[in-house]
């Protein structure tokens, strides 16, 4: 296949309106040189020994969790192949421990995939959380990922996300919300991603068993970010992520501002929905998307607009006692 799109960079923004303006805009793009000041990528810089000192320098506070998977894998981390689990083993323990393996596995021709995800760098690294931060996201606590040539499927987070290299080199590869039916999302209740993953094997696709992939990949766009850069992925963007070194690490900061107050989990309400209505005869599934273009798409305005104040129920103005309200008689229906 052709190599993906270029992703579309940009100046690193100076202040939350210029963020603001490429939030807006509703693409990914690469900043570049957005957090190079960072004493962190400062110590990448000098090799792997030295970013692995200053992260145990900074003060390690608790255990974390990691995965591995076997060299076979070839740093993918999956399903198992009967697809009743995944390809890692996961396991806890300390920091230091998993981050001298990680050197060691440098010398191997053939080494074990090997990660710790998503931790909140807050909690564990109160040293590096104090002197690396992102001005632009004050209040968004950020998470960090520790690993070595991996390469995560294709997934979507249901927030906007700013990822910052930190050190080693990694690949993002981007896709639209509206190309999901052509990635071939996996299970909904067993991914190794929290939410769905793409079955398609970015480094390898297989066109015969997933022949909409070809569609799906002329929408894709591509970046390889050095340390010191970031990428901002939008809302529920579809990314896979390839980390290209032998030590290779990177913070996040997952924030959803659009969602108000008490809001439900639009994920759970998606499963609700696959209950309530998948299984129904066409004629009524075509009724009721009928009914949720109107009352929760808004195709047609406001669905309460024409009632008064005090009428309005569950399609009064959101806020917490509406929400609360709300949950309650789904409690009392499900019940």
């Amino acid at each position: 296949m052709s190599s993906a799109r270029p992703m579309a960079e940009c100046a690193p923004p100076r202040d939350v309106s210029e963020l603001d303006a490429i939030r807006a805009a509703g693409k990914p793009v690469v900043m570049r040189g957005l957090v190079s000041d960072w004493p962190a990528v400062k110590a990448a810089g000098d090799g792997d020994e030295a970013i692995v000192r200053y992260i145990l320098e900074s003060g390690v506070a608790r255990p974390v969790r990691a995965i591995a998977a076997a060299p076979t894998e070839g740093g993918r981390f999956f399903y198992n192949a009967q697809m009743t689990g995944f390809n890692f083993m996961q396991g806890q323990g300390r920091l230091d421990a998993f981050l001298a393996d990680l050197l060691t596995e440098r010398e191997k021709a053939r080494p074990h995939a090997m990660a710790v995800q998503a931790e909140a760098i807050g909690e564990l690294l109160p040293g590096f959380h104090r002197e690396n931060r992102l001005p632009l996201l004050p209040g968004v606590d950020p998470h960090i990922w520790i690993g070595n040539r991996i390469r995560v499927a294709p997934h979507f987070d249901i927030k906007e996300n700013i990822a910052c290299c930190v050190a080693g080199r990694r690949r993002f590869t981007l896709f639209p919300p509206g190309q999901t039916a052509n990635l071939y999302p996996g299970p909904l209740e067993l991914t190794p991603a929290g939410t769905p993953v793409s079955m398609v094997d970015l480094a390898d696709p297989d066109l015969t068993a997933h022949p909409r992939f070809a569609e799906a990949w002329s929408h894709a766009e591509e970046a390889t970010l050095e340390p010191g850069d970031a990428i901002y992925i939008p809302y529920c963007w579809w990314h896979g992520v390839e980390s290209l070194e032998a030590v290779s690490i990177l913070a996040n900061y997952w924030w959803n501002d659009g969602q108000a107050q008490g809001n439900g989990s639009p994920y759970d309400a998606l499963l609700h929905a696959i209950m309530a209505y998948r299984h129904l005869p066409q004629d009524q599934r075509k009724v009721w998307r009928g009914m949720l273009d109107y009352y929760v798409f808004e195709e047609s305005g406001d669905p309460a607009a024409h009632l008064p104040e005090h009428a309005k129920g569950v399609l009064g103005p959101p806020g917490p006692d509406l929400f609360a309200r709300i949950r309650s008689i789904i409690r009392s229906a499900l019940g």
